[in-house]
């Protein structure tokens, strides 16, 4: 299984950013797929996640009403609409799928870099 993720770069406070992450090896079409980031000199975080049905969906607090999570027609994708940017926005950008556990993930990809400057 891997998990290809992209759309990460270099944005201004307030910009807008949206990464995608696709999945081969395996469909997730009924299980989760979710976002983390780590943070320089951070552990890494949970985002949010979403069940392959498009439906229960978590975010965490930081990121709530600016962050939109989503799944692809082809539900081997999942999405990252990121609104309102902030400088604590900064972080390495990971997708997982395959839910283990509460907010654990079996697989992960290599990550994306989103920088938002201030």
């Amino acid at each position: 299984v891997q998990l290809q993720a992209s759309g990460g770069g270099l944005v201004q406070t307030g910009g807008s950013l949206r990464l995608s992450c696709v999945a081969s090896g395996r469909t997730f079409t009924r299980d989760y797929m979710a976002w983390f980031r780590r943070a320089p000199g951070k552990e890494r975080e949970f985002v949010s996640s979403i069940h392959g049905s498009g439906n229960y969906i978590v975010y965490t607090d930081s990121v709530k009403g600016r962050f939109t999570i989503s799944r692809g027609n082809a539900t081997d994708m999942v999405y990252l609409q990121m609104s309102n940017l902030k400088p604590e926005d900064t972080a390495i950008y990971y997708c997982a799928a395959g839910r283990i556990g509460v907010r654990e993930y079996r697989y992960w990809g290599l990550g994306t870099q989103v920088t938002v400057s201030s």
